[in-house]
Protein backbone atom coordinates (compact mmCIF):
# COMPACT_ATOMS: atom_id res chain seq x y z
CA UNK A 1 0.00 0.00 0.00
CA UNK A 2 2.74 2.13 0.82
CA UNK A 3 4.32 2.34 -2.80
CA UNK A 4 1.00 2.65 -4.77
CA UNK A 5 0.42 5.67 -2.41
CA UNK A 6 3.91 6.89 -3.53
CA UNK A 7 3.24 6.55 -7.03
CA UNK A 8 -0.44 8.04 -6.86
CA UNK A 9 1.75 11.33 -5.39
CA UNK A 10 4.50 10.95 -8.09
CA UNK A 11 1.75 10.84 -10.56
CA UNK A 12 -0.12 13.81 -9.11
CA UNK A 13 2.99 15.64 -8.61
CA UNK A 14 3.69 15.33 -12.23
CA UNK A 15 0.38 16.27 -13.48
CA UNK A 16 0.06 19.05 -11.08
CA UNK A 17 3.38 20.41 -12.63
CA UNK A 18 2.45 19.89 -16.39
CA UNK A 19 -0.61 21.72 -15.91
CA UNK A 20 1.32 24.91 -15.04
CA UNK A 21 3.51 24.28 -18.05
CA UNK A 22 0.72 24.91 -20.45
CA UNK A 23 -0.16 28.56 -18.98
CA UNK A 24 3.26 29.80 -19.44
CA UNK A 25 5.66 30.81 -22.65
CA UNK A 26 8.56 28.36 -22.73
CA UNK A 27 11.02 31.15 -22.56
CA UNK A 28 9.99 31.21 -18.80
CA UNK A 29 10.08 27.56 -18.71
CA UNK A 30 13.49 26.70 -19.96
CA UNK A 31 16.56 27.97 -18.90
CA UNK A 32 19.07 25.64 -21.26
CA UNK A 33 18.21 22.69 -23.29
CA UNK A 34 20.60 19.47 -23.05
CA UNK A 35 20.55 17.32 -26.32
CA UNK A 36 21.69 13.97 -26.10
CA UNK A 37 22.39 11.79 -28.87
CA UNK A 38 21.12 8.14 -27.95
CA UNK A 39 22.22 6.19 -31.47
CA UNK A 40 25.24 4.51 -29.95
CA UNK A 41 23.14 3.03 -27.33
CA UNK A 42 19.09 3.24 -28.02
CA UNK A 43 20.10 3.12 -32.16
CA UNK A 44 21.73 0.02 -31.60
CA UNK A 45 20.39 -1.82 -28.98
CA UNK A 46 17.72 -3.37 -31.03
CA UNK A 47 19.72 -4.33 -33.64
CA UNK A 48 19.20 -8.53 -34.60
CA UNK A 49 23.08 -8.88 -35.60
CA UNK A 50 25.82 -8.37 -32.60
CA UNK A 51 27.88 -4.95 -33.49
CA UNK A 52 31.08 -5.03 -32.51
CA UNK A 53 32.70 -3.02 -29.75
CA UNK A 54 35.40 -1.81 -32.16
CA UNK A 55 32.74 -0.66 -34.65
CA UNK A 56 30.46 0.94 -31.45
CA UNK A 57 34.30 2.33 -30.21
CA UNK A 58 34.44 4.17 -33.76
CA UNK A 59 30.52 5.28 -33.89
CA UNK A 60 31.06 7.44 -30.14
CA UNK A 61 34.86 8.63 -31.13
CA UNK A 62 33.40 10.12 -34.93
CA UNK A 63 30.20 11.59 -32.99
CA UNK A 64 32.80 13.48 -30.78
CA UNK A 65 34.94 14.43 -33.44
CA UNK A 66 32.19 16.35 -34.86
CA UNK A 67 31.29 18.36 -31.78
CA UNK A 68 28.11 16.37 -30.52
CA UNK A 69 28.78 17.66 -26.59
CA UNK A 70 26.61 14.55 -24.80
CA UNK A 71 26.16 10.93 -26.63
CA UNK A 72 24.93 8.24 -24.88
CA UNK A 73 27.29 5.60 -25.13
CA UNK A 74 25.58 2.54 -23.56
CA UNK A 75 23.51 0.95 -20.89
CA UNK A 76 24.46 -1.13 -18.37
CA UNK A 77 22.06 -3.98 -18.16
CA UNK A 78 21.99 -7.40 -18.19
CA UNK A 79 23.25 -8.99 -21.34
CA UNK A 80 20.48 -11.64 -21.19
CA UNK A 81 17.72 -9.22 -21.94
CA UNK A 82 19.64 -6.73 -24.32
CA UNK A 83 22.70 -8.69 -25.50
CA UNK A 84 23.75 -5.94 -27.83
CA UNK A 85 25.05 -4.06 -24.86
CA UNK A 86 26.88 -6.58 -23.27
CA UNK A 87 30.08 -5.04 -23.69
CA UNK A 88 29.00 -1.86 -22.04
CA UNK A 89 32.42 -2.42 -19.52
CA UNK A 90 35.20 -2.75 -23.14
CA UNK A 91 32.84 0.20 -24.45
CA UNK A 92 33.12 3.19 -21.97
CA UNK A 93 36.66 2.50 -21.04
CA UNK A 94 38.15 2.25 -24.46
CA UNK A 95 35.78 5.53 -25.70
CA UNK A 96 38.02 8.53 -26.09
CA UNK A 97 36.72 10.82 -24.11
CA UNK A 98 37.35 13.96 -25.25
CA UNK A 99 37.14 17.21 -22.56
CA UNK A 100 33.62 19.00 -22.52
CA UNK A 101 31.48 15.84 -23.83
CA UNK A 102 29.57 13.98 -21.65
CA UNK A 103 29.56 9.90 -22.21
CA UNK A 104 26.05 9.20 -19.74
CA UNK A 105 25.20 5.61 -19.62
CA UNK A 106 21.78 4.09 -19.05
CA UNK A 107 21.11 2.44 -15.87
CA UNK A 108 18.29 1.01 -14.93
CA UNK A 109 18.85 -0.28 -11.33
CA UNK A 110 21.42 -0.12 -8.84
CA UNK A 111 23.45 -3.33 -10.30
CA UNK A 112 23.81 -1.09 -13.48
CA UNK A 113 24.95 2.17 -11.59
CA UNK A 114 27.43 0.22 -9.60
CA UNK A 115 28.87 -0.83 -12.62
CA UNK A 116 28.76 2.27 -14.24
CA UNK A 117 31.03 3.95 -11.41
CA UNK A 118 33.26 1.19 -11.91
CA UNK A 119 33.68 2.28 -15.64
CA UNK A 120 34.19 5.51 -14.49
CA UNK A 121 30.98 6.82 -15.89
CA UNK A 122 30.10 10.55 -14.75
CA UNK A 123 26.87 10.68 -16.11
CA UNK A 124 24.18 8.04 -15.93
CA UNK A 125 20.31 7.86 -17.21
CA UNK A 126 17.75 6.27 -15.70
CA UNK A 127 14.22 5.64 -17.43
CA UNK A 128 10.87 5.22 -16.61
CA UNK A 129 7.86 4.02 -18.36
CA UNK A 130 4.17 5.86 -18.66
CA UNK A 131 2.08 2.70 -18.83
CA UNK A 132 2.22 -0.79 -16.52
CA UNK A 133 2.82 -2.90 -20.03
CA UNK A 134 5.04 -0.63 -21.45
CA UNK A 135 7.25 -1.35 -18.11
CA UNK A 136 7.08 -4.85 -17.88
CA UNK A 137 7.86 -5.10 -21.34
CA UNK A 138 10.81 -2.50 -21.27
CA UNK A 139 12.47 -2.82 -17.69
CA UNK A 140 10.88 -5.87 -16.66
CA UNK A 141 9.03 -4.03 -13.89
CA UNK A 142 6.12 -2.46 -12.77
CA UNK A 143 6.23 1.28 -12.61
CA UNK A 144 5.88 1.00 -8.45
CA UNK A 145 9.00 -1.30 -8.89
CA UNK A 146 10.92 1.11 -11.22
CA UNK A 147 10.33 3.63 -8.35
CA UNK A 148 11.93 2.03 -5.91
CA UNK A 149 14.63 1.15 -8.07
CA UNK A 150 15.53 4.80 -8.93
CA UNK A 151 15.17 5.43 -5.58
CA UNK A 152 18.37 3.20 -4.59
CA UNK A 153 19.88 4.83 -7.45
CA UNK A 154 19.34 8.28 -6.35
CA UNK A 155 20.12 7.15 -3.17
CA UNK A 156 23.74 5.42 -3.89
CA UNK A 157 24.33 8.39 -6.36
CA UNK A 158 23.91 10.95 -3.33
CA UNK A 159 26.26 9.16 -1.61
CA UNK A 160 28.75 8.95 -4.34
CA UNK A 161 28.49 12.98 -4.60
CA UNK A 162 29.64 13.13 -1.20
CA UNK A 163 32.56 11.40 -1.73
CA UNK A 164 34.01 13.76 -4.12
CA UNK A 165 32.45 12.52 -7.22
CA UNK A 166 29.81 14.32 -9.14
CA UNK A 167 27.43 12.04 -11.02
CA UNK A 168 24.92 14.19 -12.99
CA UNK A 169 21.30 12.21 -13.76
CA UNK A 170 19.48 12.63 -16.73
CA UNK A 171 15.99 11.70 -16.84
CA UNK A 172 13.95 11.21 -19.59
CA UNK A 173 16.62 13.20 -21.35
CA UNK A 174 16.15 16.54 -18.90
CA UNK A 175 19.52 16.77 -16.73
CA UNK A 176 18.38 16.87 -13.19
Amino acid sequence: MKNRLKVDFTARMIRTSLRQFSSKPISQLVKKVKIVEVGPRDGLQNETRIVPAETKIKLIDMLSEIGLQSIEATSFVSPKWVPQMADHDDVMRRIKKIPGISYPALTPNLKGFEAAMDCGVKEVAIFGAASESFSRKNINCSISESLQRFEAVCEAARKKQHSSERICFLCGRLSI
